[in-house]
């Protein structure tokens, strides 16, 4: 089986943290999230990166993220903006202004992705456990019929200062039956809540909750046009609708052509949704220097 390959989704601008939080530099010494990824990723085993960018911030990024490892892994640059065309779909939108979301990303992927690979945001902090867990799925189990994502305790992955959105897990004996996109979910007193517009539901603390962090194989890329596809036959009209990767799970799920593995991170999430989160986020990863979970400076 061919190495797997990592593609970071950093091509979002962050709209309620309210600036480019990707090359924001948090660790010690000045870190971004991203540099904690990419050491966590190649320890565990990867050895190619595919960033997805926009063309606006693309010498900076590179400046300030890519050429630190490009002696040392294989580094691709791949662009998605609005208007970044499909082969073979009609792409032809008015007014919009923001890229089709996380599935359109990957599929500006596919003519450097050769290989199974994982998939994450930019503005996540995994930790390295799942890191060493997908690194084994995609070199051990992954297939065109068995695919995989690692999954977060909900209580690991709020925000103190505001909502946050989370794709809400359901499993039945390691594999994912469905995930439903829950938004307003915020802690009060001991108990979680989320808000479906009209009124509070609980969620349990443990809920499994998808932080975008996937295993796919090569196979994914024409399930993912075929979904696009339909997508935009629904949707081309609105000039903020987005194509997430949860589309395409559910409906790989539903058919049955795939079945996904979940495997359970036991870290905790960290990433700055708010300006406020950013103070917590600095504070780990200065702990994590002084404690030697990582090298100050990571490079």
């Amino acid at each position: 089986m061919n190495n797997p390959s990592l593609v970071i989704l950093a091509a979002g601008m962050g709209s309620r943290y309210g600036g480019l939080k990707q090359l924001d530099q948090l660790g010690p010494s000045g870190e971004t999230i991203i540099d904690y990824s990419l050491r966590d990723a190649m320890d565990a085993g990867f050895k190619k990166i595919v960033f997805v960018i926009r063309k606006s911030f693309e010498t900076d990024f590179k400046s300030k993220i890519s050429d630190k490892v490009k002696k040392a892994v294989e580094v691709h640059h791949v662009f998605q903006e609005f208007d970044t065309e499909i082969e073979g779909l009609d792409m032809a939108v008015p007014f919009r202004e923001k890229p089709w979301g996380t599935g359109h990303a990957i599929l500006v992927c596919e003519s450097v992705v050769k290989e199974p690979f994982a998939v994450i945001n930019a503005d996540d902090y995994y930790g390295k456990d799942a890191f060493i867990q997908i690194y084994d799925f995609l070199t051990t189990s992954v297939s065109d019929s068995s695919y995989g994502m690692v999954g977060y305790s909900l209580d690991k992955t709020l925000s103190e200062n505001g909502y946050v959105s989370r794709g809400v897990c359901q499993t039945e004996d390691g594999l994912l039956k469905e995930i439903k996109e829950r938004t307003k979910i915020k802690k009060e007193a001991a108990a979680i809540y989320y808000n479906d517009g009209n009124e509070q539901h609980p969620l349990p603390n443990d809920s499994v909750v998808s932080m975008n962090f996937w295993g796919f194989d090569h196979s994914v890329f024409p399930h993912l046009k075929n979904c696009f596809r339909q997508f935009l036959g629904q949707k081309q009209i609105d000039p903020k609708a987005e194509f997430f990767i949860p589309i395409l799970v559910d409906e790989l799920i539903n058919s049955g052509q795939v079945k996904l593995k979940v495997m359970n991170s036991k870290d905790q999430w960290y990433g700055v949704t708010y300006k406020e989160d950013k103070e917590t986020v600095m504070s780990v990863f200065s702990d994590f220097s002084k404690n030697g979970h990582y090298k100050n400076p990571v490079w």
